[in-house]
């Protein structure tokens, strides 16, 4: 079939590849390309934050993880490092729900944990450098074949004067698009510093004034972060970037340098679960992929096959 792709940023592109993969011709179109998308601004790490439900968020993320692993060792233009790390906790936990997703989950020594913490768990997780990462996407999508186009759509009809059938990977764009009221923007901030003050990521999402998180790349690395629901504001605020440095310090080597060189906003797809499902209108048909909070890379591969199979029931 040919398709038109709604969105640019990761699940866009990664939907893209696996169409064309299975024999269908794919347009892709967007308001934004890279670097201006939002999966520009993300981490990004593999790990399912703010995502529902559980049980399809487990098998999304697990099929995804097991992809990025793969493209990190046979692609290495793709910027995906394997980075061992902790989440850490000021409490007892037991193992998370998504802890067979990954292959090597274990609980943390007590010699792996900062000061002040009780416990946690270690394991890999792909690490994705989204400077490169998306366009290796865009560079495989194309190679397969495939048309980006840059342009903004106002409604499905536009899309479907093209094709009969549209996937729709829009985003917090959804709201506008199909009037899906349930999104909502959760905004986040992150600090790039130089050079990476660790080799290994760490999660404190308990920390008394807000999230931390620690993670290296192959020559810089992201502090974060924030989570304000409804927020869409994308100035960033510097009280924000003190309370990021303040919140992380406790968790790096004493004396580690932090010397910041960017400061990035991003507004997460906020949802109270993900939207993968086909729609049809007669003839027409839209496959929904969007609303996938803090965890699009995460979920990205997962859900673009699931797509394929949505769009092989219903292609005509």
């Amino acid at each position: 079939m040919f398709i038109v792709i709604l969105g640019g940023g990761v699940s866009g592109l990664s939907c893209g590849i696996r169409l064309l993969e299975a024999g269908h011709s794919v347009e892709v179109w967007a308001r934004e390309l890279t670097p201006h998308t939002t999966s520009d601004v993300a981490a990004a790490v593999w790990y399912p934050y703010r995502a529902w439900p559980q049980e399809r968020v487990n098998a999304w993320a697990k099929r995804t993880y097991t992809v990025l692993e793969s493209l990190s060792r046979e692609q290495p233009s793709a910027g995906i490092l394997s980075v061992p790390g902790v989440e850490v906790f000021r409490r007892h936990v037991e193992d998370p729900w998504w802890r067979d997703s990954v292959p090597d989950f274990r609980r943390a020594r007590a010699d792996e944990l900062p000061p002040g913490v009780l416990e946690g768990y270690h394991f890999t997780a792909p690490v994705i450098e989204m400077p490169r990462y998306l366009p290796f996407l865009m560079g495989r999508l194309r190679e397969l074949g495939g048309h980006v186009v840059q342009r903004e759509v106002r409604s499905l009809e536009e899309a479907w004067a093209r094709a009969s059938l549209v996937v729709n990977c829009t985003g917090l764009g959804a709201r506008e698009l199909v009037g899906d009221e349930t999104l909502f923007p959760v905004r986040g901030e992150v600090l790039r510093v130089t050079p990476p003050p660790t080799d290994r990521f760490i999660f404190d999402d308990e920390c008394e004034h807000g999230i931390a998180y620690v993670i290296p790349r192959a020559h810089d690395c992201i502090l974060g972060g924030t989570v304000e629901e409804g927020n869409a504001s994308l100035v960033p605020d510097a009280e924000a970037a003190r309370g990021i440095l303040e919140r992380n310090a406790p968790l790096l080597p004493p004396g580690a340098p932090l010397n910041v060189v960017e400061h990035k906003v991003g507004l997460r797809p906020g949802r109270p679960t993900v939207r993968l499902e086909a729609e049809v209108f007669g003839e027409r048909v839209v496959v929904h992929d969007y609303g996938h909070g803090g965890a699009g890379v995460t979920l990205s591969w997962g859900c673009a096959e699931e797509v394929v199979q949505l769009v092989s029931a219903h292609a005509r």
